[in-house]
């Protein structure tokens, strides 16, 4: 089986490295990367990596044709921006297309809650409860017959991964849920801009976006609320590396009450993900130095226990253009066609 896959909007860094695994998957074709640029660019000139490694008339970007790309592709990666996605995706569930789409277009479920928090109307409100959202190790089960997947954002797929387990076991409490998260700066994207400029950054390291109101604060109370079935509420506090790549959160709450232990609380890790591919439950610390250029989050936990306070903290840590962004994209995939998960996946 070879799925013909195609890529809008690839020159981004998710479109450099869905192409980057796309060549490494056996189970793969890629064969239509489409650009809204108006001069059209060479994928081998954009990034020189790729030199020699794409086929000429693929490299070569061509014009986002949905017929066009429906003819010659199975599925197709949407790597557009937020607002961009949701002018297509309808247009390619037409032509019977399967679409991953890895912006937040279709993340959040509710339109009210979309249009509050990106600050713009929802103009494809229709596919927002048909999305699936594509965090295997939570909703694999929702994936195999899925025609429209909203690949999760990277802040939001780190604190889900090692948050639900402890809240579905009742071992911590729902609030309050503190989130101090890092991140490298590939996730502020490819566009320049003054503050991602190397001697801003170089030795800086500080909070950023808009404190307990950012964009992916929704999309993690909606996961965990909808693993849990009941609402939560968290503070989301994210800040901004000097490095290009990876996401570390620590995570503070507290027990659900003076039983449980630190081999609770790992049990209930283990338990959840003792059979998942792409999951670590470290007994050291997670480092975002470990899962550079991998699928893998890694996860672990800490009970603090003293005459002055009980606290569980929550570590975790992912690539976030692999796990946090194309790698999963590719995993979910392979899930929709069957294939081993793992399969192309670092």
């Amino acid at each position: 089986m070879s799925i013909r896959v195609a890529i809008v909007g690839p020159t981004g860094y998710t479109g450099m490295h869905l192409i980057e695994l796309l060549l490494h998957h056996p189970g793969a074709q890629l064969t239509y990367l489409a650009s809204h640029r108006d001069e059209l660019p060479n994928i081998a000139e954009e990034f020189p990596q790729l030199l020699g490694r794409v086929p000429d008339p693929v490299a070569m970007c061509r014009p986002i044709d949905v017929e066009a790309i429906a003819s010659e592709a199975d599925l197709v990666f949407l790597a557009l921006p937020h607002r961009a996605a949701m002018r297509y995706v309808p247009q390619f569930l037409d032509e019977g297309m399967r679409v991953i789409d890895l912006s937040a277009d279709y993340r959040l479920t509710d339109q009210a809650v979309y249009e509050s928090t990106y600050g713009h109307s929802h103009t494809d409100p229709g596919h927002l409860g048909e999305a699936v959202y594509g965090l295997p190790e939570l909703f694999r089960d929702e994936l195999p017959q899925a025609t429209l997947v909203a690949n999760p954002g990277c802040y939001p797929t780190a604190c889900a991964i090692s948050l639900a387990p402890l809240l579905a076991s009742g071992l911590v409490l729902d609030d309050p849920i503190v989130i101090n998260a890092a991140s490298g700066v590939s996730g502020a994207g490819r566009s320049p801009a003054p503050n991602l400029h190397f001697v801003e950054q170089s030795s800086a390291f500080g909070p950023y976006g808009q404190i307990g109101s950012h964009r992916h604060q929704p999309e993690i109370e909606q996961t965990l609320s909808t693993v849990v079935d009941r609402d939560i509420r968290t503070l989301f506090v994210p800040h901004l590396l000097p490095i290009e790549r990876g996401i570390l959160e620590t995570i503070y709450l507290e027990p659900s009450d003076s039983t449980v232990t630190e081999e609770d609380l790992f049990a209930a890790l283990e338990e959840a993900y003792d059979t998942e591919p792409f999951v670590r439950v470290r007994n050291d610390l997670p480092n975002v130095k470990y899962v550079a250029g991998t699928n893998f989050c890694d996860v672990s936990v800490r009970l603090i226990d003293s005459q002055h306070q009980r606290r569980v903290v929550v570590f975790s840590a992912l690539d976030n253009m692999i796990k946090g962004a194309s790698g999963q994209a590719i995993q979910n995939m392979n899930i929709l066609y069957e294939l081993d998960e793992t399969t192309g996946l670092p």
